[in-house]
């Protein structure tokens, strides 16, 4: 008699436990119901990556002066930099420049403290192959210009939500005019900015007030 009230207890339990997380599954489907569609039918639409995203690496021969500053301040010492040295002009001559994206971490260091500016990130995102050896990409590869999301005719441009208007979820059919829930980095900075500081003009008013009254 004991055995068989603990399976009935048992087979309850179970049940309870059965119907509460069906219960906590049902939620979740009901609240997504609710909401809007998000969905980026890719490759026919792609978000546009935010003012500081960090993609491709793009590269300019003429500004590179072969300082291999790039390389020091790499966390893996990724850039490969050739260069001969002049015996005539005593300088360096940078012969090719690659970096291999199949093991570069994007961390930015490169072109954060390039002397020269002649690195810079890109917004292209898109660097998927066959063949791993061709991720490592030469002075020329480097050098070509990067794809834009908001050039390129065959594709649907699309905000992220971060940059969507208030209160609006769905990045489709909104029109590029509205304005945008975020501030662009140049607003960010304005507002980081102090305001410039009158004390100068003050203290000379205060200075020029006390030589009248000591005269």
């Amino acid at each position: 008699m004991f055995g068989f009230l603990k399976q009935v207890g048992d087979y309850t339990r179970d049940a309870v436990d059965a119907a509460r997380n069906l219960a906590q599954g049902f939620s979740v489907t009901f609240d997504h119901m609710q909401r809007r569609p998000v969905t980026v039918q890719y490759p026919y639409e792609k978000l546009i990556p935010s003012e500081r995203y960090r993609g491709r690496i793009h590269y300019e021969f003429d500004k590179c002066i072969a300082c291999e500053v790039c390389v020091r301040v790499c966390p893996i010492n990724l850039p490969v930099v050739d260069w001969v040295m002049n015996k005539a002009t005593k300088k360096k001559e940078l012969r090719n420049y690659s970096i291999d994206f199949g093991v570069c971490i994007f961390c930015g260091n490169c072109v954060e403290y390039c002397p020269t500016n002649c690195l810079s990130m890109t917004e292209e995102y898109e660097l998927a192959a066959f063949d791993r050896h061709s991720l490592n990409y030469d002075n020329v590869a480097l050098g070509r210009l990067p794809t834009s999301v908001t050039t390129d005719p065959s594709v649907v441009p699309l905000r992220e939500l971060a940059y969507l208007p208030a209160g609006e979820m769905d990045p489709h059919n909104v029109p590029a005019d509205r304005p945008r829930a975020g501030q662009l980095p140049s607003q960010v900075l304005e507002t980081l900015t102090p305001p410039a500081k009158p004390a100068a003009k003050n203290e000379g008013q205060s200075s020029s007030e006390a030589k009248e009254g000591d005269a």
